[in-house]
């Protein structure tokens, strides 16, 4: 099996991508740094559900890097709801601590859970990750993970593992909130509408 750093976002986003790794002949030792998860218990919660699968389940080890929160704010921060830019800024940063450790402890090849989600920017990390990583002199492993979504979601409930409904950033959340309530009020909107096309008897 050849080694292979695996950043991962969280324990659900890491089930498919180590078992289609392991397929591919690759051996992943995961890599976490997530500055930009808050609040911090959030974050510790993540990683705790990351370590324990891992431990118990996938027998993978885990790298627990740096996460400087400080970078995350100076970089990624200053975009605020301009997601497009704010998720390049926090791709490039995560990637590339990644990247940092996978050439401090002599991997070779390197790759991310991050496109597991249909809800992140695919072509964007693809494109950071494949600057970032020969800066390194890593050669990035870039799959489309995405179709193995539905299947790392019911996995991941069977196992009891915590499930986050955001990505992680302050920004993400108040977004993911948004998109709630408007799903809610969609689905109310539909009832009441079919409730008033039914014919009274």
């Amino acid at each position: 099996m050849t080694p292979l750093l695996l950043h991962a976002c969280c324990g659900p986003c890491s089930l498919e991508p180590v078992r289609l790794l392991r397929a591919e002949g690759f051996e992943p030792t995961i890599c976490w740094t997530n500055p930009n998860i808050q609040p911090v218990s959030e974050w510790q919660r993540r990683l705790d559900t990351l370590r324990a699968w891992a431990d118990e389940v996938a027998h993978v080890d885990v790298i627990v890097a740096g996460d400087d929160r400080d970078a995350w704010e100076a970089a990624a921060a200053p975009a605020g709801f301009d997601r497009e830019r704010r998720c390049r800024a926090c791709y490039a940063l995560r990637l590339a601590e990644a990247c940092r450790v996978g050439r401090e402890r002599g991997f070779e090849f390197v790759s991310t859970t991050l496109v597991v989600s249909p809800y992140q920017l695919f072509d964007a990390c693809g494109e950071i990750l494949s600057a970032v990583a020969p800066r390194f002199g890593l050669t990035p492993v870039w799959r489309d993970f995405r179709p193995f979504y539905p299947e790392a979601t019911r996995e991941s409930r069977e196992l009891g593992m915590y499930r986050q409904n955001y990505c992680g950033c302050r920004f993400s959340a108040a977004e993911a909130a948004i998109e709630r309530h408007e799903a809610r009020d969609a689905r109310k909107a539909a009832k009441a509408a079919a409730r008033s096309a039914a014919p009274q008897v």
